[in-house]
């Protein structure tokens, strides 16, 4: 089937969980179309994950999302678990979940994690990228067939409902279509490590439970009841919950658990034996630790669960998702507006496959959680540091808030502010080059020398890095400037 000449768009995205929505959020406020298409007829109607880490609520306030994605925040007082015999039981104990505390978030960003259901989240996304009127969206349309070679790649899509197919040319492919990614098998990707993990049931249930917990209001309660041991988990609005437990799908059927007998056994992990209980679905799944072997293939990437799958433990796999898929977006515009060369998309899998590695494997070991403070430096990812920004005006600004879609130059207050000034006027840049001269005290928090300067990506990693003036700043600029737009980064300390 021949690819009508209509059909053609710089970037097709399969898939339409947080991966794909940041993906296609982030090529359209670069100013870049793609065609976003999800095999269901929409968004996932179940809550998912709830974690939203500090990492990605810095993006969605950089969005100007903050306040619409808190408002389906849930009532929580802890980022740690609760551990007892049953949710009405007086005694228990505090257990770290290897999240961040609200304060030490605070004391490192503009902004805080929040305890946000994935179906709030991912509407807050659809309905940004709708107003943003770059991106054709076609829910009920699968992924069925990939053809690619050096100057694009052709995809077959079909309309589930109707059997109609059509074939689209793409300059790249994104393949965000989770942890039974169809791309990454039509691209022929095996994945590395353990699947099976753990089998578990899964319930989502409406219980007016929030009475129960009283002031012990945790992201997630270990239950270790003989009978109804697992896990409950608030998520949601109108007393919404999931409860999981450990079953033995050889020896058991899903039809096996009716409402009845789902609601004695959550009755019993709550302690409560007339607690009102309506279920709402059911549902099993298998914790896995597996990372792709590669994360592109010619003009195909992968982001997301089709590029690792983590165990929940942590909360690591939505966040590590969103961050990816930040990254290969903002690195795709970069390419197709011009402003890098094609070789620049090769440090995604650079950088992100050994992070999505490693919290994988953290996702699946054994023993006590990560401390605070070491969960909130791998979520960061070594980000340029936050402080707040003296402003005219009043309004509160960060230092995050000073990076632009292309490069960004912060240098110090000292006499060589102007040679760094006019250094940035005299290169001459495929890519957006800005500089903010900071104050003293902001320059000491980010660790830059009254004379020097750093320059941050639009992700806010730090690629270069000057003690002082060099003695030609053009030329150091120029150099960068080059390696950027030629597609082959530099890294300057």
């Amino acid at each position: 089937m021949a690819a009508d000449p209509t059909n053609q768009v710089p970037v097709v995205i399969a898939g339409t969980g947080p991966a794909g929505l940041v993906a296609a959020v982030t090529l359209a406020r670069n100013g870049v179309r793609s065609l976003l298409v999800e095999r269901n007829p929409g968004l996932s109607p179940l809550p998912r994950a709830t974690a939203v880490t500090t990492r990605t609520m810095e993006l969605l306030r950089s969005w100007g999302l903050e306040d619409e994605v808190r408002a389906g925040q849930l009532d929580l007082n802890s980022t740690g678990a609760w551990a007892a015999e049953t949710l009405a039981s007086p005694d228990g104990a505090e257990l770290p979940l290897g999240m961040a505390g609200i304060e030490q978030a605070a004391a490192a960003s503009p902004t805080t994690l929040a305890a946000v259901p994935q179906d709030h989240l991912e509407p807050v996304l659809l309905g940004h990228l709708e107003a943003l009127g770059l991106t054709e969206i076609r829910f009920g349309t699968e992924l069925t067939a990939l053809d690619q070679d050096a100057d694009g790649v052709t995809v077959t899509l079909r309309e589930r409902a109707s059997g109609a197919e059509r074939a689209v040319r793409a300059g790249y492919l994104v393949g965000a279509d989770g942890a039974h990614s169809a791309v990454r098998r039509l691209l022929g990707i095996a994945m590395d490590g353990p699947d099976h993990l753990n089998e578990q049931l899964t319930v989502l249930f409406e219980a007016p439970l929030g009475e129960v917990v009283g002031d012990h209001r945790h992201g997630i309660y270990y239950i270790q009841h003989p009978q109804a041991g697992g896990v409950l988990v608030p998520n949601g609005a109108g007393d919404r919950w999931l409860y999981g437990r450990g079953w033995d799908p050889p020896r058991e059927r899903l039809e096996d658990y009716t409402d009845a007998r789902l609601t004695g056994l959550i009755r019993t992990a709550a302690g409560v034996g007339d607690l009102s209980v309506r279920v709402v679905a059911k549902g099993a799944f298998s914790f896995a630790a597996q990372v792709a072997e590669r994360y592109q293939e010619g003009r195909a990437f992968l982001a997301g669960d089709a590029a690792q799958r983590m165990t929940p433990r942590g909360g690591l796999g939505m966040n590590t998702a969103v961050a990816e898929a930040h990254d290969l977006a903002w690195k795709l515009a970069w390419v197709l507006n011009g402003w890098a060369g094609p070789s620049l998309l090769g440090s995604y899998e650079a950088e992100w496959r050994p992070i999505g590695a490693r919290r994988t494997a953290r996702s699946a070991r054994a023993g006590a959680e990560p401390d605070g403070a070491e969960a909130l430096a791998e979520d960061l990812n070594g980000r340029l540091p936050h402080t707040w920004v003296p402003s005219a005006s009043g309004q509160p600004r960060s230092t995050l808030d000073l990076l632009g879609p292309g490069l960004t130059l912060l240098t110090g207050p000292g006499p060589g502010t102007g040679a760094w000034t006019a250094a940035v006027a005299a290169v001459d840049t495929p890519f957006p080059l800005t500089v903010h001269t900071l104050d003293a005290a902001t320059a000491t928090a980010l660790g830059i020398d009254p004379d020097g300067a750093i320059l941050a990506r639009p992700d806010a990693q730090v690629v270069a890095h000057w003690p002082s003036v060099p003695a030609d700043p053009p030329a150091a600029l120029s150099m960068l400037a080059s390696a950027w737009s030629g597609g082959q980064p530099a890294l300057v300390s």
